[in-house]
């Protein structure tokens, strides 16, 4: 049977194909009782809300590239998938929703609100994972996890009753950062810190006693209206006099006092801080230490309350302009300064947070962090790649402060606290007992005993923050807290592939649970990649609007060719890449190039196949590797094929993706592509040698084969398509599952390929030299050759017959041998010849050239009409010239260098740069005729 491929590949119907066929026959479902070495990858989930951007892309390229590696290299890999619930953004498009329609969350109630967000979740929640599919990711489907399933919400329960009774997690009235956009609070590492252009507003407080006044500096001046003190660093001496004394508040005439603390700036502002324990961070801090009254003036909406006087009902931003105006009037304004400085915005309500006291439920970090410390200390665990992200790893656990995990949403784990509010008078307060349980009966249980039967019990409102249950993700899908055998083979996991942006979201809240939990690290290694930046080398970001979709991408090169792309754009482990990519077109110049690259290895293995006479690679056999039947161009392919074997190997043992990627590159265009193929051609004939015809279909079968192999990570649709095809397999196997190419040391030989390095550049330099004289294709000439090295001579001797074969050499002639009918001169007045036996060195019949110590010399009579040639080259050199003159004319202009557009005056001086130099070489070619 002959099986070819068809004339043109077509990347959308093999792409649609072949993730049909590994999803149907469950090609990457991982059996824990196969045994084996396990290799498991848990995807780093992505929002359920979301959709395919560049960074999900190059995120689970980088993933499957690792995980398809070491699935062909035998292990019994995992990789499972799954997404994030996303409390805030689903909540955000629900609340969208329903204010369209003129209601809000509190008209459905809590009941019917999460029935729409499932429905919500049902119909549009898969968007992102089906378009994971187009990426041909080798995951097990049948392994997908949701962090609201009901394994997962089992797990979130467990560690949060846990914890609560381990004491490491507590109830508390604590100063949060507050999201007034949606009333919710938020963590540190969800709060984005912008530079603005703000100003600083100066105040006098006068001094109780009538004797002056202090003047403090402040940019919200609306928090003044919750001042209970004003700070000085114990050793300015501008104000130690003061230190124990009070100012009254302006507007409120309320009396406080000025004391000592350390950790005031002298040099900012005036050296006075005002203090309001309840709206800063700082402030908090020393109001603690100095027993001073936290007063809150905000409401959760953005609004003044009470305490705020007559401000209150206002919104924040409008309470500073009626404050700064009231001080104004009562004479306490002394100036305004413009003033850039940083200010916390939340990520999700994109307005600035409110620092604000509040009863939330927190995790204690130092015992989770301390054994994530610990495992890092002792033994290296999670090792990290590169490993300059180990260092701001460790400083970030250090750094780490308790933890606030509750969040005033509906949409997620509701805090499974029921508080007794028959002993507070039917409400929630800050004093309100409760107890902790899984179930709602377990807690009636638990308050019947401590309040007695008829207690009636509330469930706390607020849900959990997202990276709680993002924290278990590494084990939690594996099945914990139960004993199963996914767990007990696939834990811990084997790598974490994710950006450094979330080292501290995520990476560190999963080392500090599994560690408490499981006592083991939750992966071995932690790989750390870039950003895919934008064509100006810029982040990409709503904000900019300068994202790039994959999925147009795909839609107009294929998905393997984006992949591709953006894997051999890798430079080096953690390092950004920039995506080539025009706007007005929606074309990227470097994913066409990788789309040639499929369209290149498609051609060559038609070819291949073409030659093969029907037969398989597993028919034919394997070449012999002793020599027997091979001729030297066989020998040098299978020593560059098992050399990028061994290269791709080491490189993806070490992350080290885009070397691999450039290396296959460079082997398959080049080595396989350019070279090979065509020094066989002549063997691949009808009439050729049976036993030269064999050793080449052998050998490339073997070497087609085993790039389908190596190239099958980073292209998966293409190789598994053209596999098929070569070794005629059916759908009871695939490529996915072969095993990876494995290096025959003994057959890398450095010194032939460095032999072939120098054949491939003479037979490129005689290419060039006839490109030059304009020597038609279908003529053959002689090339006369000399050099001075011994094993030059030799190499030129042996692949005598594949230069005359690329280079359309009719006669290859040793200078040195009078045999040759030639002799040639190389002095100091160039390189000459002339016919033994005549007087006389003539250059005017010849083209030189010289690679390594080869000198080239090509006769040109009777080969092409010199005069004819040397008037085309004359009039090329007139035309180039006279492009010269006339950009050299525009950029002695004045007017047009500084009037024109930069852009346009550096494209006429590159123009210039380019068109002088072709007129330097046309000029060198001149004087050889």
């Amino acid at each position: 049977m002959t099986a070819n491929l068809p004339p043109q590949y077509d990347p959308k119907a093999t792409e649609t194909k072949w993730q049909k066929y590994w999803e149907d026959n469950q090609t990457f479902k991982a059996d824990p009782e196969a045994g084996g070495e396990p290799y498991c990858v848990v995807i780093p989930p992505p929002n359920v809300t979301g959709s395919l951007h560049m960074g999900h892309a190059f995120e689970e390229t980088l993933i499957d590239v690792l995980v398809r590696y070491h699935r062909m290299t035998g292990r019994n890999t995992l990789w499972l998938p799954g997404t994030d619930h996303a409390s805030i953004a689903v909540q955000t498009i629900l609340e969208k929703q329903l204010k369209a329609e003129g209601k809000t969350r509190h008209d459905l109630g809590r009941e019917k609100f999460l029935e729409r967000a499932w429905e919500w979740k049902a119909e549009s929640g898969n968007t992102i994972t089906n378009q994971l599919r187009s990426l041909g990711v080798s995951v097990d489907w049948s392994r997908e996890r949701f962090t609201m399933d009901e394994g997962l919400s089992a797990a979130v329960l467990e560690a949060f009753v846990r914890l609560y009774d381990e004491g490491l997690i507590y109830r508390g009235n604590y100063l949060v950062n507050w999201c007034p956009a949606s009333q919710s609070a938020v963590s540190d590492l969800e709060v984005d810190q912008q530079e603005v252009d703000g100003h600083l507003w100066h105040f006098r407080y006068p001094l109780t006693d009538g004797s002056g006044y202090l003047e403090v500096a402040t940019t919200r001046p609306e928090t003044m209206l919750g001042d209970t003190g004003v700070a000085v660093n114990p050793q300015d001496d501008r104000y130690k006099h003061l230190i124990g004394k009070t100012v009254t508040l302006p507007i409120l005439d309320r009396e406080i006092p000025i004391f000592a603390d350390e950790l005031v700036d002298p040099t900012f502002g005036t050296g006075c801080v005002k203090v309001t324990p309840a709206h800063d961070p700082n402030d908090f801090e020393m109001g603690k230490r100095h027993n001073l009254p936290f007063i809150n003036i905000m409401n959760k909406d953005g609004t003044l309350n009470e305490n705020a006087g007559e401000f209150q009902g206002q919104d924040r931003f409008v309470a500073r302009k009626n404050v700064v105006k009231r001080l104004e009037t009562d004479g306490f304004l002394v100036k305004i300064e413009d003033y850039k400085h940083t200010v916390p915005y939340s990520e999700r309500g994109k307005v600035p947070v409110e620092p604000l006291i509040s009863t939330q439920w927190f995790v204690k970090i130092d015992p989770l962090s301390q054994r994530a410390l610990e495992a890092l200390d002792k033994s290296n665990s999670p090792v990290f790649v590169p490993d300059r992200w180990t260092k701001v790893y460790r400083d970030w656990l250090v750094k780490l402060k308790d933890w606030c995990i509750s969040r005033q949403l509906w949409w997620g784990h509701q805090i499974p606290a029921w508080y007794a509010v028959s002993e507070t008078n039917g409400e929630i307060t800050d004093t309100t007992p409760f107890v902790v349980a899984k179930t709602e009966a377990e807690a009636r249980e638990k308050a019947a005993a401590q309040f007695g039967q008829d207690v009636e019990l509330v469930r706390d409102p607020d849900v959990l923050d997202t990276w709680f249950s993002s924290g278990l993700w590494p084990f939690s899908t594996l099945g914990w807290p139960e004993k199963t055998q996914d767990f007990d083979f696939y834990y811990p996991t084997t790598t974490l592939v994710t950006g450094f942006d979330i080292i501290f979201f995520w990476v560190a809240r999963m080392t500090m649970m599994a560690g408490h939990f499981t006592e083991k690290m939750p992966f071995d290694t932690v790989y750390i990649h870039g950003l895919v930046l934008d064509e100006k080398g810029q982040k990409m970001s709503k904000s900019k609007n300068n994202g790039i979709d994959p999925l147009l991408l795909i839609g107009k090169y294929g998905t393997d060719a984006l992949r591709y792309t953006l894997v051999k754009e890798v430079v080096g482990a953690g390092q950004n890449i920039r995506m080539e990519y025009d706007r007005k077109t929606d074309e990227s110049k470097s994913v066409e190039a990788s789309r040639n690259f499929t369209n290149k290895l498609w051609n060559a293995a038609r070819f291949v196949m073409m030659n093969l006479e029907g037969q398989t690679p597993q028919q034919l056999g394997s070449p012999a590797v002793e020599g027997v039947g091979l001729e030297l161009c066989d020998r040098w392919i299978l020593s560059r094929y098992h050399q990028v074997v061994q290269q791709s190997r080491n490189s993806l043992e070490t992350y080290g993706l885009g070397e691999a990627a450039k290396n296959l590159y460079e082997f398959i265009w080049g080595d396989f592509c350019d070279w090979y193929i065509e020094l066989v051609k002549s063997r691949l004939q009808q009439d050729a040698e049976p036993t030269s015809k064999k050793v080449a279909q052998q050998t490339f079968a073997f070497v087609l084969e085993g790039i389908l192999k190596l190239l099958h990570p980073f292209m998966p649709h293409i190789t598994e398509e053209i596999w098929h095809t070569l070794t005629q397999t059916g759908d009871d196997r695939c490529l996915a599952l072969q095993a990876y190419p494995e290096a025959d040391i003994s057959t890398i030989d450095p010194e032939l390929e460095q032999q072939f390095e120098l054949l491939f550049g003479i037979i490129r330099t005689i290419r060039n030299l006839r490109a030059d004289a304009d020597i038609k294709p279908s003529v053959k000439v002689t090339v006369v050759w000399k050099s001075k090295n011994e094993k030059e001579q030799e190499i030129v001797s042996t692949g005598e017959v594949y230069i005359k074969d690329l280079a359309r050499v009719e006669s290859l002639e040793n200078a040195s041998d009078t045999r040759s009918g030639y002799e040639v001169s190389w002095n100091s007045a160039g390189f000459g010849m002339r016919p033994f036996g005549e007087g006389g060195f003539g250059q005017g019949g010849c083209i030189t050239g010289v690679i390594g110590t080869v000198e080239l010399l090509i006769p040109l009579a009777g080969v092409v009409d010199i005069a004819a040639l040397r008037g085309k080259l004359e009039k090329k050199l007139a035309k180039i010239e006279g492009e010269i003159k006339h950009t050299a004319a525009r950029l002695t202009n004045q007017k047009f260098v500084e009037k024109a557009d930069p852009q346009v005056v550096q494209v006429a001086r590159d123009g210039l740069a380019e068109a002088e130099k072709q007129a330097e070489i046309l000029r060198d070619r001149l004087k050889l005729f």
